[in-house]
């Protein structure tokens, strides 16, 4: 397998990966039969329980790396079918991806001043990649 290939399997599974921190507090603060049914109050969602801070931080990672996919999907698919450069879309595409998991870390774990780099190291990876297809 292409390895820049590998990489964008590997942040699919990532993506994947980060709902669940989120999905399993909300288990635990809900309960399992109030989670199963979607609904954890008859006033939901007006009225919700409350969910901690780490967890809220665990769902907006989430959803960043939602966002952020489809954009290194298309750079890298791009790059593999136009054949460009492998070594040099390998390496951003591995940057993109370390990048990310540290950004999930910090972002959780609420490590101040890591969160904005972190993700301005993947946005430029996919940039870079981008790049050897455009020009």
């Amino acid at each position: 397998m292409n390895s820049a290939l590998f990489y964008l399997a590997a942040s699919g599974m990532l993506c994947v990966l980060l709902w669940v921190p989120y999905i399993l507090n909300r288990a635990f603060v809900w309960g399992i039969p109030a989670f199963a049914s979607n609904y954890p109050t008859r006033k939901f969602p007006a009225e919700s329980p409350d969910i901690p801070v780490w967890a809220q931080r665990a769902q907006r990672t989430h959803l960043n790396m939602v966002e952020t996919l489809p954009a290194f999907a298309a750079v890298v698919i791009a790059a593999h079918l136009t054949e460009a450069n492998p070594g040099v879309i390998t390496a951003w595409a591995a940057t993109f991806f370390w990048a990310r998991v540290m950004h999930a870390s910090i972002y959780i774990l609420g490590v101040p001043y890591l969160r904005t780099p972190t993700y301005l190291v993947s946005w430029a990876a996919v940039l870079m990649i981008g790049a050897q297809v455009v020009f």
